[in-house]
């Protein structure tokens, strides 16, 4: 039998040591979650060398055909010309069905795919609605609009099925052209390369369809569910999953050339890739659910930086080579903050709160970086300094997208074309 004072001082140890063994759980649970910060400068980083000519305007204005403007998902729509966005309403398209993702712009038209998965089409510059087709039961993504064919992924073809399906669609002629029904559900914003359609999906099959008709030319298989859409450069394709590892394969065949990640291999700290990769400067940026971003080297997947942010990335990042600044990736965070990051180390070039969570993706549009949060604020800052610019009480998840005269908000439910201060004339550079 222990001694009362000799049992006391017993339990007061066993109650201190319960407590160390608590807080060394605590500790490295939130290190798994929050992996300390890792810069790799000798990874191969390429600058860019001059920049893509811009087109002669046109009645029709600048296409917009994929989710993040263009193939490698930069989320840069570069302009000849600063656009300033009033507050004066052009027209709105109003409704009650949640729109998490921006529409995609083609000619005159302009075409958004809500989360109840009917597809709208409108007159960009009116705001006109010339036809609206159901193409299933759920939808969270923007759909590939290319030479007047829109490519829609579904994330529930049917009520009470768990399974996708991928629609092509022609707006004009108001017709369905060809459907696939897929083994599972998908919320990959698709991207068309040389007749090609290519997107993910939550079983982790990654799609190349024939754009004609729909048949599969290959699949590849990932680990994880392929969430985001994928990132094109240079005959590869790019994107993360939710087994925490990123991709390249070939574009051509489906072939792995790379994989990184997975648990805490390279220092990634496990997570999962939801957001659109972006592809820049001889490398992928990525955000994880593990609070932080990442950047791999395209040609061999080589870890060239993480930086840590204080709560999830679910949001896809924003790239360009900004002047006076230097080449610069813009991300946000559950944490509330808009980062901006030196594209080749990683380091902070500024912070901003915003006043509430970002789970979307950002915008570059001209030199104004756009985003939303979830507490229904959308924003433009000066891509330089991360001064306020712009805001209005609107949006949640995806920003806006341009055509150069009008900006085009997404809120919860209704969308917002607003007139801008420029002379009117399309002056971006044309997506690949």
């Amino acid at each position: 039998m222990i001694p009362r004072s000799r049992k006391g001082r017993f339990l007061v140890g066993l109650l201190v040591a319960a407590i160390l063994l608590t807080a060394a759980a605590l500790a490295f649970f939130l290190n798994a979650r929050n992996p300390g910060d890792v810069s790799n400068p000798d990874v191969a980083f390429q600058t860019t060398t001059a920049p893509k000519p811009l087109p002669k305007p046109s009645e029709d204005g600048s296409s917009w055909p994929f989710y993040g403007y263009d193939a490698a998902r930069t989320h840069n729509y570069p302009l000849a010309r600063p656009l300033r966005p009033t507050k004066k309403l052009r027209w709105a398209l109003r409704g009650s069905i949640l729109l998490e993702f921006t529409p995609v712009a083609d000619g005159d038209s302009l075409l958004l795919l809500k989360n109840n998965a009917s597809l709208y089409a409108l007159k960009r510059q009116t705001g006109e609605l010339y036809w609206k087709k159901k193409l299933g039961d759920l939808a969270a993504s923007s759909p590939a609009f290319v030479d007047g064919i829109a490519y829609c992924t579904i994330l529930v073809g049917s009520r009470g099925s768990n399974k996708g399906r991928i629609v092509a669609v022609d707006p004009k002629k108001k017709k369905i052209l060809w459907s696939k029904n897929l083994a599972s559900r998908t919320e990959s914003s698709p991207f068309v390369r040389g007749g090609v359609v290519y997107f993910g999906s939550e079983n982790g099959t990654v799609y190349a369809l024939r754009a004609k008709s729909g048949k599969v030319l290959w699949t590849y298989r990932a680990g994880g569910a392929v969430k985001g859409g994928l990132a094109y450069a240079n005959g590869k394709l790019f994107f993360g999953d939710y087994a925490g590892q990123v991709h390249a394969i070939e574009a051509k065949n489906g072939k792995s050339v790379w994989r990184s990640g997975g648990g805490g291999a390279l220092g990634l700290g496990g997570g999962q890739f939801y957001g659109t990769a972006s592809v820049a400067f001889g490398r992928v940026y990525i955000g994880n659910t593990n609070s932080s971003v990442y950047s791999f080297s395209t040609s061999n997947g080589e870890l060239a930086w993480r930086q840590g942010t204080g709560g999830y990335v679910y949001s896809s990042a924003a790239v360009a080579d900004i002047p006076k600044l230097g080449p610069t990736v813009y991300i946000g965070s559950y944490d509330g903050n808009l980062y901006a990051l030196n594209a080749k180390s990683g380091a902070v070039r500024w912070s901003r709160p915003t006043g509430g969570r970002i789970s979307g993706g950002i915008q570059i549009i001209g030199d104004l970086v756009f985003y939303s949060t979830l507490e229904k604020q959308t924003a433009a800052l000066a891509v330089r300094t991360g001064k306020t610019i712009w805001s209005v009480p609107k949006g949640q998840f995806n920003p806006a997208i341009s055509d150069g005269k009008l900006l085009i908000v997404v809120g919860m439910t209704s969308m917002f074309a607003y007139e801008t201060k420029t002379d009117g004339k399309i002056s971006a550079a044309p997506a690949e």
